[in-house]
């Protein structure tokens, strides 16, 4: 049995992170001490590194809900599982073509400018006019690094 701050340190989430999945409902309840501390299994370091990993993997809470969920019932089909992970890759395809179409917008206002002063900056131009970008990058893209 490991503790809170042990089950952390090997699965690499926070503390905090552990109370809110259980408090969730994503990890069990832990059992408890003689001295009331916290104590997991070895299974449940398995599902915290599984759920540490598809959060790696930008899965939303709850669709690793859905994901655990089937994963308790390995003998049905896995077309319910195939189908979450083809969402989620459509989703990062579009934060990439986003990212994409930033990056480009990025490296033709750093190539447009002169090197002069302020008053002259072709950067300082386009970030203050949409209207001057080559294309449209979203309005969406500060979601992608956060």
């Amino acid at each position: 049995m490991l503790t809170i701050g042990k089950l952390g340190a090997a699965a690499g989430v926070k503390i905090p992170t552990i109370r809110y999945y259980e408090q969730i409902g994503l990890l069990p309840g832990a059992e408890r001490s003689s001295g009331n501390q916290r104590l997991y299994s070895r299974v449940t370091q398995d599902r915290l590194a599984f759920i540490r990993h598809a959060r790696e993997l930008g899965f939303s809470l709850e669709a690793i809900r859905d994901l655990l969920g089937l994963s308790d019932r390995p003998d049905q089909s896995c077309a319910e599982v195939d189908a979450l992970a083809r969402t989620q890759l459509q989703a990062v395809e579009g934060r990439i073509a986003r990212l994409q179409a930033l990056k480009t917008e990025l490296e033709r206002m750093v190539g447009q400018c002169a090197g002069g002063s302020i008053a002259d900056c072709r950067v300082i131009e386009v970030l203050g006019n949409h209207a001057h970008c080559a294309a449209d990058h979203g309005r969406d893209i500060h979601t992608v690094s956060e």
